[in-house]
């Protein structure tokens, strides 16, 4: 087994999406027209916790919707046939304030999938992301409007976002396992499943 470093506790997560939590609020001047979009997999929880922390200084309720962009993705070969789509958006985002969440914003390619997976729904005010861990390496023009932390990483590291809701713990670590993006893609369809 690979030995993994601890780079966030729960406690330091928890910290983290409060601080999240009220820059949106902030840039946003209050939570009225935010709807909350969490990314298949880790960032439907963590959108789900971002909404009940600014309820709970805001009492309003924020929209929480999934998104899953696995028929907007290009690095699927085309002769795979494409997964039934998961997203529910509980209400329309036409003209809304649409943050996206995810766990972790590297090559910047499942950000620019999930923007095309968003404008197919309708036309939001704006498009604002917010990751827990930026880890660098952007492919594409694509940067987060909030992150929780900045971690600094080699490719051949991966950074895993464990949250109790998925794997019965709160903690960011980061491993030393050269992985092929096959092997990554068969992980990421396994857990939309």
């Amino acid at each position: 087994m690979t030995p993994e470093k601890v780079l966030l506790t729960s406690r330091e997560m928890e910290r983290a999406l409060a601080r999240i939590a009220h820059e949106i609020v902030e840039r946003n001047k209050g939570a009225d027209g935010v709807v909350l979009v969490g990314m298949r997999t880790r960032g439907v929880p963590l959108a789900k916790r971002l909404a009940a922390i600014i309820e709970g200084f805001e009492s309003i309720s924020i929209p929480v919707g999934a998104l899953d962009i696995g028929l907007y993705r290009d690095d699927i070969p085309k002769s795979e046939p494409a997964n039934p789509s998961h997203t529910n958006i509980p209400v329309g985002i036409t003209a809304k304030q649409v943050i996206l969440v995810d766990d972790v914003l590297y090559t910047g390619r499942t950000i620019r999938a999930a923007m095309d997976a968003l404008v197919d729904l309708g036309r939001p005010k704006t498009i604002q992301l917010a990751v827990l861990i930026d880890r660098g390496h952007r492919e594409l023009p694509i940067r987060a409007d909030y992150v929780g932390k900045n971690i600094p990483s080699s490719k051949d590291e991966e950074i895993r976002v464990q949250l109790t809701e998925i794997d019965d713990a709160d903690k960011v670590v980061i491993v030393n396992t050269p992985e092929t993006n096959r092997m990554k893609l068969e992980r990421y369809y396994e857990s939309s499943k």
